[in-house]
């Protein structure tokens, strides 16, 4: 068996559904259900044995002790966190308790569990942790991609809590020879991401009549990655990655904002016309940037193709159209989780 911590969020859920359609080995999924997770996204697992879900939180050492003796998972997976940035903005204090505080006692409580492990066990054991190319700040243009050697420049809260539990996880390795992995990938997209986000959002507002809010000048330069691809390099990770190693994770493909909302108006005017005929392109608003808006981000993923053999299998152009196929495909997933918390959020932000 194995635990995964965030398993009902976008990219965990996306995880532990592709990793029980390719293998029968059970998942323990631990998910405290916050605002952006939802079972939902999990409602194919209903009665299937493989996948033992426990609403509980991370930082909870109590509860995690007693799921890690019970189950004995042989690796642990952390995809819990806060990861929005506009939120971090307003609040960082979600981001500090549960990007930091609950990292170091997951860690803690992993590590008193692997103590008690036999010789054998103890040496096949593997935490995982998944975090973003964010920790390493803003890239010029021009300038090269990320590495895994580059060095952290968070600007945001949310990036300063994700590097603080990046850097965590390699102490816990380094002080007390956890067997740690570590992922930081580049912007995911694809099925079951909450509509706060870049391209759900686009797709929801479009599909409603409702502005298609960007910031500043649309240019801000992001890597983008399909959510599929980035389950597939963590279960490579998983099985080959050297013990104290970062990989870094991206779909080479560099996009700007602006980019990525022209496309998806236009792949929505073939897939599903305004009924005036006029371009969902007529609805795009340029908003005031937020704060301290990094300007580039970019993965060099070749040390996860040169090491490990994985490279994405989706284009951006197969990705999006999948993504917006699939998001049209489900108005009720659409709907039930735009609850009023969720429009009173993003009239505040975006209004």
């Amino acid at each position: 068996m194995i635990l995964v911590t965030g398993g009902a969020g976008f990219i965990g859920s996306n995880f532990v559904l592709d990793w029980l359609a390719c293998s029968d080995e059970p998942v323990l999924n631990l998910d405290k259900l916050t605002y952006a997770g939802n079972l939902a996204n999990l409602a194919n697992l209903q009665g299937d044995a493989r996948h033992v879900f426990v609403q509980g939180d991370i930082g909870d050492a109590a509860l995690l002790a007693r799921l890690l003796a019970e189950h004995r998972p042989r690796a642990v997976l952390n995809f819990a966190a806060e990861s929005h940035v506009d939120r971090s903005i307003h609040g960082a204090e979600d981001f500090i308790q549960t990007n930091i505080v609950g990292t170091f006692r997951l860690l803690e409580s992993v590590r008193a569990h692997w103590l008690t492990l036999p010789a054998d066990e103890r040496a096949a054991f593997r935490f995982l942790h998944v975090s973003t190319d964010e920790v390493y700040g803003s890239l010029a243009p021009g300038a090269p991609a990320f590495t895994e050697d580059h060095v952290y420049e968070p600007n945001s809260p949310y990036s300063a809590s994700k590097a603080a539990s990046d850097h965590l996880v390699r102490a816990w390795h380094h002080t007390h020879g956890l067997p740690v992995l570590t992922t930081n990938c580049s912007n995911n997209y694809g099925p079951y991401h909450f509509p706060e986000k870049l391209i759900p959002l686009m797709i929801v507002n479009a599909l409603a009549g409702r502005p298609l809010p960007i910031y500043g000048d649309g240019q801000q330069v992001r890597d983008w990655l399909y959510v599929k691809d980035h389950c597939s390099a963590i279960r490579r990770v998983l099985q080959a990655g050297v013990v104290g190693q970062t990989y870094n994770v991206g779909g080479w493909n560099e996009k700007t904002n602006l980019e990525i909302v022209h496309t998806i108006c236009d792949l929505l005017d073939a897939m599903r016309p305004r009924a005036d005929g006029a371009s969902y392109r007529a609805q795009i608003t340029h908003v005031p940037d937020r704060p301290g808006h990094d300007r580039r981000y970019a993965i060099d993923a070749r040390k996860i193709e040169r090491e490990l053999g994985w490279k994405p299998a989706e284009t951006f152009d197969t990705g999006i159209r999948q993504t917006v196929r699939w998001y049209l495909d489900h108005p009720e997933w659409v709907q039930a989780v735009q609850s009023g918390a969720y429009r009173d959020w993003v009239a505040a932000q975006y209004g």
